[in-house]
C-alpha cells in the first residue's frame, strides 16, 4: 500500500530492471533512497541481496516497507530508517571500509523537485558507492538533465512509458578516490 508522497514502480519497470541487473542482485547490499513502498528493495531482498538500506522521512512510506517486509519474511535483512535522504547521506559513514558501501543505490524521489539531482549530487562527492557498483535513478524523463558528477558517469538509461532509469557506475576519477581511500 503506497505510502504518502510515494510513487510506486510498476511492475514492467521493476521486472525490467531486475531483468537488467540479473544475478548481481544476489549477494550485494542496496540503499533504496526515498525508499517509499520499498518494492524495490523487497524486490532485491526476494532475489537474494543480503542487505537493503530502507530512508524515507513520511511516516506513512515507513510504515508501509515495514508491513511490506512482514508480509515477505525478508524483515532480518533489512534496516528501516524514518529520515530526511539528505541527512542519511551527510551521516553515512564511507570510512567504515569497502564491505560497508552499497553495490547498489536507488534514487526514487517525489517528482519533479530537483531531488535525484540533488541526491546524485551527493553520492558523487561522498564514496557510498562499491567499485562495481551502480547508482539508478528513476524520474520521468522530462526531469532529466545532466549534471556534473564528475565520480560518476551515466553509462546507461532506459525508458519505459513515463519511468525512466538512469544508471550511473563509478568514474576513473571515482575509482581513484575510492582507491585512495582504501590504502
Amino acid at each position: 500500500m503506497p505510502g504518502e508522497g510515494t510513487r510506486p514502480i510498476t511492475d514492467r519497470v521493476k521486472e525490467s530492471l531486475f531483468d537488467i541487473l540479473g544475478p548481481d542482485v544476489r549477494d550485494a547490499r542496496w540503499l533504496d533512497l526515498f525508499a517509499g513502498t520499498g518494492g524495490v528493495g523487497v524486490e532485491a531482498l526476494s532475489r537474494g541481496a543480503d542487505e537493503v538500506v530502507f530512508v524515507d522521512k513520511a511516516r506513512k512510506a515507513i510504515g508501509a516497507v515495514r508491513r511490506n517486509l512482514e508480509i515477505t519474511g525478508l524483515a532480518e535483512r533489512a534496516r528501516v530508517l524514518q529520515m530526511d535522504a539528505f541527512r542519511y547521506l551527510e551521516e553515512a559513514d564511507p570510512g567504515a571500509g569497502p564491505e560497508a558501501r552499497f553495490h547498489y543505490v536507488y534514487v526514487a524521489p517525489p517528482q519533479y523537485l530537483g531531488l535525484w539531482a540533488k541526491a546524485l549530487q551527493a553520492l558523487n562527492d561522498k564514496p557510498l558507492l562499491a567499485e562495481d557498483g551502480l547508482v539508478i535513478v528513476q524520474i520521468h524523463p522530462k526531469e532529466y538533465q545532466a549534471v556534473a558528477t564528475p565520480r560518476l558517469m551515466l553509462v546507461d538509461e532506459r525508458c519505459y512509458g513515463s519511468t525512466a532509469l538512469y544508471f550511473y557506475a563509478l568514474s576513473e576519477e571515482g575509482l581513484a578516490f575510492l582507491a585512495a581511500m582504501n590504502s
